[in-house]
């Protein structure tokens, strides 16, 4: 018997809806289940976010959005702008991916000045930023590192993956990031996920949130 529930798995799912070729359709079928199953969070591409929001309006689903999303290439000016038009357009959260170049070439001021031009578009509205770190291309000390740099940065989560790079979560990368935060931010685990038994077991270790990309598969897994 597991320590979670359905419900508890549920809440806290961020259910992915990212790639290029999913239309109209499949963010129908999304709000749906979100509905249905009441998904924590259902997070899209920054043109999807009014759609979203305007049909979960009523529910206790939020809505988040992607920045920098997926390589984190972007220029920080432009990563703020789509923060500030994310939240105009009714994201509640934001999924930004880290300057994933500029970390490797050991630029550390430039990685946290890009995190905290998002988390300043943020923090007023209240607005919770989960820096993705993409761990598939960093070695253990440089996942410490860059939790650090979130951390420094004012973020409010950490994450694996963006679930586009050759490997998502490990519990190795996890139990590192955990063990940097030490519960001052969240830990989300996301990236290849699709079974009941992972995302308990990414919760028990101490994860908050969990990014997946086939909610309804992962909760019809449970054996309660």
């Amino acid at each position: 018997m597991s320590n979670f529930s359905v419900s508890d798995v549920a809440t806290a799912l961020d259910f992915a809806v990212l790639k290029p070729q999913q239309t109209r359709k499949t963010l129908v079928s999304a709000i749906a289940l979100c509905r249905k199953l009441h998904i924590g969070c259902l997070c899209v591409r920054p043109t999807d976010v009014c759609y979203v929001k305007s049909q979960l309006r009523d529910q206790t689903t939020r809505v988040a959005s992607v920045v920098g999303f997926p390589h984190g290439a972007n220029r920080t000016v432009v990563k703020a702008q789509e923060a500030k038009l994310a939240i105009e357009d009714g994201a509640v959260e934001l999924d930004m991916v880290m300057a994933i170049g500029d970390f490797l070439n050991g630029n550390d001021t430039a990685v946290h000045d890009d995190i905290a031009a998002v988390v300043d578009q943020a923090l007023p509205f209240g607005v919770p930023v989960k820096v993705i770190l993409e761990t598939c291309f960093l070695t253990n000390e440089e996942v410490v590192k860059a939790c650090e740099i979130a951390e420094s940065a004012k973020a409010q989560y950490v994450k694996t993956s963006t679930g586009f790079g050759p490997q998502g979560a490990t519990r190795e990368v996890v139990e590192i990031m955990l063990a940097t935060v030490d519960g001052r931010l969240g830990v989300k685990a996301s990236g290849g996920i699709r079974t009941w038994h992972e995302c308990v077991d990414y919760l028990s270790m101490g994860c908050t949130r969990i990014g997946v990309g086939d909610p309804f598969t992962i909760l019809n897994g449970s054996p309660d």
